[in-house]
């Protein structure tokens, strides 16, 4: 028996919204990167994409468990004297971008390097509940439904 290794014509992928109401950050963005690299299909080969596009509403209501929320701090420097910056999660939640959150944490969970990039490329986070995909006809997936670990509260 031959080993499966995909090719480019053999890949086939699907659109998927996932509503981050109320799910823990975590364990969404480690089904994220799942769906987005393609390790949930049978087809699934390392060096090619075989992911999904994945869509994510409602990112500024994601939670956190423990103190996670105001304990985790993300420092950067300036470039200046004395100019280390932090910021924490509520700050980034609670900010004008608070789709950044997901996408870091998915991104963190996404090998480096070309492959890495390129499949954090089909990853859509919006803030709000609306989104532009509507023409794809995305299936929803219920992250929720998956374990009851997954929701806050």
């Amino acid at each position: 028996m031959k080993t499966f290794s995909a090719k480019p014509s053999d890949i086939q992928k699907k659109w998927i919204v996932v509503d981050a109401k109320d799910l823990v950050l975590g364990r969404l963005a480690s089904v994220i990167a799942m769906r987005l690299r393609g390790k949930h299909k049978a087809t699934f080969t390392p060096h090619m994409d075989t992911g999904d596009y994945v869509v994510v509403i409602n990112a500024e209501k994601v939670h956190m468990t423990g103190n996670k929320r105001e304990g985790t701090k993300f420092y950067w420097h300036t470039g200046y004297p004395g100019g280390v910056k932090e910021r924490t999660r509520a700050q980034l939640l609670d900010g004008r971008f608070p789709e950044r959150v997901i996408m870091k944490a998915v991104e963190r969970m996404l090998p480096e390097g070309p492959m890495g990039r390129k499949v954090l490329g089909n990853l859509r986070v919006y803030a709000g509940a609306e989104h532009p995909h509507v023409a794809q006809n995305p299936e929803i997936l219920d992250v929720a439904s998956m374990n009851r670990k997954n929701v806050k509260g």
